[in-house]
């Protein structure tokens, strides 16, 4: 029964009207359709539709011939003109999907194809695109729509890497206001932001715009401070934005000129291009889809002339999208032969969703979808093959793998290439395909293009940028400072300023290779100090274009300005007033500390003591009463100091640890001469304030001066009460707190950058003096607005200025000063510690006790062979009670120091005479022996 179900369902399948074209299965080619319909859309009288017509009908007729695609299924092409109109486009593509095409190519035009988009993906026909380089067209939103080239994304991206090879920053971008200018501009700002780059301004116009407005555009543009233009529009009008830059001279030596993949399009297309077209693209350069010298390429090059459905077009219109074209047609060939062999039926069904309502004449019950749409979309994506632009295969992200692109420079006659850019490597001097099989390799090292000829045919990369021309010259903020006036002032002249930050920025500036106009204009009311967080501020809203002057740069204020390289070293110091500190009567006790002269003392006994015990049982000078022999002791040990000791050491070892000693004592006698020296003849000063810790301790008030960041640090970096902090705006005001004090309204110190107090301590004779160390490290430099390349040049100016030595000599100049003391000397700074001295104490002690060791061991041997007979005959035989034991115990003891305290000389008389009587015994013994009987 189950069996003759599937028959008659298999009869129904096979003839019923109306509802497939054509059925078949893998076994039976009889059911597969003899013809298959592909539709093509796109603008037949453009650049790209020159070339993508003949190449799509050359492809038809290609694999129409080849017996090994398709099995004799014949395809056929259903052409339809778009016209460069969206809404005809849309018309063109309701038309073409009524012949209930399995695939669809095209539009050239990416507007187009984002309308046509929708219409596939109802109708669930795959869309195979050749020129529609819009990235956003691969969103999911399109999961019909399929790109046969290369996205722009992957151009956007070669060009901010080529950007990024020639130190650029800011580019101007140009084009066409519409979704392949715009979204492929998009990607760029995205791709420069990643390098530190972005676009200044993105001069929009639309592809109807006549030659006039273009005109008015690039007059808006060459005002601007970029000189780098990047040119993404149509290859059919993109020759009208040079022609108007050549007649405002923008085309000249400074310009750079950059061509998306457009340009080489429309001049590839041309058989000869005239001179005057190719005068006005001196120095441009172009990216051109990159496609393999294949002997597969070069075969259908050949062929190229003579393709007949050319018709009368001429020999020209050839250029990379002819490629993409024709790669196109053999895919949809290749996935529909695997779609039929694995049981896919070209079949068409009508959707409910279209109907023709209310007397409607759209006819759009005529549109079918297509029910293998879906399986063979996905046969597309895997597919892989070699065509004409090489390896034809999809990601993950459905985009063709190894996009890459020519880097072209047009010069003289021609376009020579200058590199190649790939997503694998980027900028290369060789071919895509040789690093295929190399590891990737974009380090900044490995970036490299052969030279290039710029506009005016200049040799030399140009700088990217220029003071905007429009007759206003850079704006700089000078602060209209009340004290220090050194480093910056007011002055009559007709610069309107003076002082040393000002001499640095002048020779900076004469450094550059340009000229920068400029005018100062001073900022603050001249009553007090201005803020400087505020005139920082001023720059990054643009009220100014930069900042000069005694500027610190710190951290809050680099997030929203750009400074140059420091040409003034900085930091915080702490100014207090001092007093000097006179000598008392216990002034000798101040060279060393506490545990200095503990220690120090402790090892003249313990080696005096040493020396005694090594020297006293041959040393008749150590021996004597015992008050005697510890005088003897003491005597020789601080005698020692001053090398006055009279006695003299007789053993080895005695001799050993009393030269390691006097050297140790001589080496801590210059110490304590040159301390007391430094002590008693330099002046010593002393403070109330140690430094910045004993400040912030103290509930004293603290001075620091008008405008400066030194308030904000002191408040939310140290937590300092804001009412302990009194601002003063100049020297005079410094000097008038400091002699009131804190008590009388005053301050008990300054808080100021280092440069500022070496001027004040130089005016006050150096009556005051900085205490403790400086606790933060800055320095000054020039603020600029956020990506200034002037920045970058006066930075390079600074370094070669310090280099030569110009930068001291305006330093001399301006900020010529007495020298003060810096620090105070503190009584503990002039102490020496136990630190400067443990490792010749160590030595000292390390060979007092290896001496002592080596002594015991010697008389612990002498001791044991002069024990007493009837002593150990008595240990062995008689068993003593517990107070014998403690009575042998102490008679062995002071057995034993006696013997220690006897002389060497007689202890060896003694071991000589124990030794003879010894032998004596041993020769009696023997004799008795031989006499008696045996």
């Amino acid at each position: 029964m189950k069996g003759f179900l599937l028959i008659l369902l298999s009869l129904w399948l096979i003839w019923s009207p109306g509802v497939f074209c054509g059925s078949g299965n893998t076994s039976s080619s009889s059911l597969k359709p003899k013809v298959v319909h592909i539709g093509a859309l796109f603008t037949v009288n453009s650049v790209i539709g020159g070339a993508a017509k003949p190449a799509l009908e050359a492809a038809i007729d290609d694999v129409n011939n080849d017996p090994n695609v398709l099995n004799g299924i014949e395809l056929k092409l259903v052409l339809k003109d778009t016209n460069c109109s969206g809404f005809i486009g849309t018309m063109e593509a309701l038309q073409i999907m009524q012949s209930d095409i399995v695939v669809a190519v095209g539009p050239q035009s990416s507007g187009i194809a984002h309308v046509i988009s929708h219409v596939v993906n109802e109708l669930q026909v795959p869309l195979l695109s050749f020129g529609a380089t819009d990235p956003t067209l691969a969103s999911l939103q399109f999961p019909y729509f399929l790109r046969t080239t290369h996205s722009d994304y992957f151009q956007m991206y070669a060009i901010a890497d080529i950007v990024d090879y020639y130190g650029w920053r800011e580019v101007i971008a140009i084009f066409v206001d519409d979704d392949y200018g715009r979204n492929g501009i998009s990607v760029l700002g995205d791709a420069l932001a990643k390098k530190r780059g972005k676009i200044s301004y993105k001069a929009a116009f639309s592809p109807d715009d006549p030659v006039s407005k273009i005109n008015d555009l690039l007059v808006k543009v060459n005002l601007m401070e970029s000189r780098i233009f990047v040119v993404h529009v149509n290859p059919d009008s993109g020759l009208n934005i040079f022609s108007a830059a050549n007649t405002l001279n923008m085309m000249s030596d400074g310009y750079v000129w950059i061509a998306t993949d457009w340009l080489p399009s429309y001049l590839d297309s041309r058989e000869a291009v005239d001179s005057d077209t190719m005068n006005l693209l001196q120095g441009v350069v172009a990216l051109r889809r990159y496609t393999p010298d294949t002997d597969l390429k070069k075969r259908f090059m050949s062929r190229w002339n003579d393709l007949k459905h050319k018709g009368s077009s001429g020999p020209g219109g050839f250029n990379s999208y002819a490629l993409y074209a024709y790669d196109s047609v053999w895919l949809a060939a290749h996935a529909l032969e695997v779609f039929l062999n694995e049981g896919g039926n070209v079949s068409f069904s009508d959707d409910p969703k279209l109907r023709d309502t209310n007397g409607s004449t759209l006819n759009l019950s005529s549109l079918h979808v297509f029910n293998g749409g879906q399986q063979l979309l996905q046969t597309l994506l895997h597919t892989n093959f070699t065509g004409l632009s090489g390896q034809i295969q999809f990601d993950q992200q459905r985009d063709l793998i190894h996009p890459a692109f020519d880097i072209l420079n047009i010069g003289g006659t021609g376009a020579q290439r200058i590199g190649f850019w790939s997503n694998h490597s980027h900028l290369s001097t060789v071919p895509p395909e040789n690093l295929y099989t190399k590891p990737p390799n974009i380090s900044s090292g490995s970036q490299h293009l052969y030279d290039a000829i710029w506009p005016g045919e200049s040799s030399k990369p140009p700088r990217g940028w220029v003071f905007p021309n429009n007759g206003q010259p850079l704006r700089i903020a000078v602060p209209n400072r009340v004290g220090y006036k050194e480093f910056v002032s007011k002055d009559n002249s007709p610069q309107g300023v003076k002082g040393y930050c000002i001499d640095v920025f002048e020779a900076a500036i004469n450094l550059l290779p340009y000229a920068v106009p400029r005018t100062y204009m001073l900022f603050g009311d001249g009553t007090k100090n201005p803020s400087y967080n505020d005139l920082v501020y001023q720059v990054s809203q643009n009220k100014y274009d930069a900042a000069v002057g005694d500027i610190t740069i710190v951290t809050n204020r680099t997030k929203i300005v750009d400074f140059t390289q420091p040409y003034m070293e900085s930091g915080l110091v702490v100014v207090a007033p001092v007093k000097e500190v006179k000598s008392s009567q216990w002034t000798f006790l101040k060279p060393f500390t506490k545990e200095m002269w503990f220690v120090t003392a402790a090892f003249f006994l313990f080696v005096g003591a040493v020396v005694w015990i090594l020297e006293h049982r041959i040393n008749p000078e150590f021996r004597g009463p015992p008050r005697q022999q510890l005088m003897t002791i003491f005597w020789f040990s601080f005698s020692t100091m001053f090398f006055s000791h009279r006695e003299n050491t007789v053993s080895a070892l005695g001799r050993l640890v009393l030269i390691i000693w006097l050297f140790v004592v001589l080496i801590i006698n210059s110490s304590y001469t040159a301390s007391l020296t430094s002590i008693l003849t330099v002046q010593q000063l002393t403070s109330g304030i140690q430094g910045i810790d004993s400040l912030i301790s103290s509930s004293e008030n603290i001075g620091v001066q008008d405008g400066s960041f030194a308030l904000n640090y002191l408040v939310e970096e140290l937590n300092i009460a804001r009412s302990r902090i009194i601002q003063l705006k100049d020297p005079e005001a410094y000097l008038r707190a400091l002699n009131l004090g804190s008590k009388a309204g005053g301050v008990a110190a300054i808080v100021d950058e280092l440069p500022y107090i070496e001027l004040f301590l130089s005016s006050t004779k150096c009556l005051y003096h900085t205490v403790g160390q400086e606790f933060t490290k800055s320095g000054w430099g020039f603020a600029f607005q956020r990506d200034s390349s002037l920045a970058i040049d006066l930075s390079t100016a600074i370094l070669q200025l310090s280099e030569n030595g110009d930068l001291q000599k305006i330093h001399n100049k301006w900020l010529t000063h007495t020298e003060c003391s810096i620090q105070i000397n503190q009584e503990e700074d002039n102490q020496l510690d136990l630190s400067s001295f443990w490792g010749l104490f160590l030595i000292c002690g390390i060979a007092c006790v290896l001496a002592l060791t080596f002594f015991c061991y010697r008389v612990s041997s002498q001791y044991r062979r002069f024990s007493p007979e009837d002593e150990e005959s008595e240990l062995v035989d008689i068993e003593p009670s517990r107070s014998s034991r403690r009575s042998i115990r102490s008679t062995s003891f002071k057995n034993m120091m006696d013997f220690v305290d006897k002389k060497e000389a007689v202890i060896k008389e003694m071991l000589k005479r124990k030794n003879s009587n010894e032998s004596k015994q041993t020769g009696h013994g023997t004799n008795g022996q031989a006499s008696s009987p045996t």
